[in-house]
């Protein structure tokens, strides 16, 4: 599956990705829609620690609970990214930078 960042760069979610984050986070078996939806409209972006850039978009229903925060964190090349991980927490890090935010 293939998602374009805020940023306009094509980003990558490979079947060996998809197989990690599953495997790690079965919750998400069928919500890899979701995890493209997160990657291409969400609601603020945070710089990770090596790089990488975490998305956020918060959903009022999940199959965890409710009024949880998807997370995809990606990579960025000059051209097109990749999907390293993605995953549901209650609330993001109070410590990243936030880099873009919805308007």
């Amino acid at each position: 599956m293939k998602g374009i960042s805020v940023e306009g760069k094509r980003i990558t979610l490979s079947l060996e990705r998809w197989n990690h984050i599953i495997e790690r986070h079965p919750e998400l078996e069928k919500w890899d829609r979701m995890v493209i939806l997160t990657l291409e409209k969400p609601d603020f972006i945070q710089r990770g620690r090596k790089g990488e850039k975490l998305a956020f978009k918060k959903f009022t229903k999940t199959p965890v609970q409710e009024d949880k925060y998807m997370v995809v964190v990606y990579k960025e090349g000059t051209k097109e990214g990749f999907v390293i991980t993605a995953f549901f927490t209650r609330r993001p890090s109070k410590i990243r930078e936030i880099i873009w935010k919805q308007q």
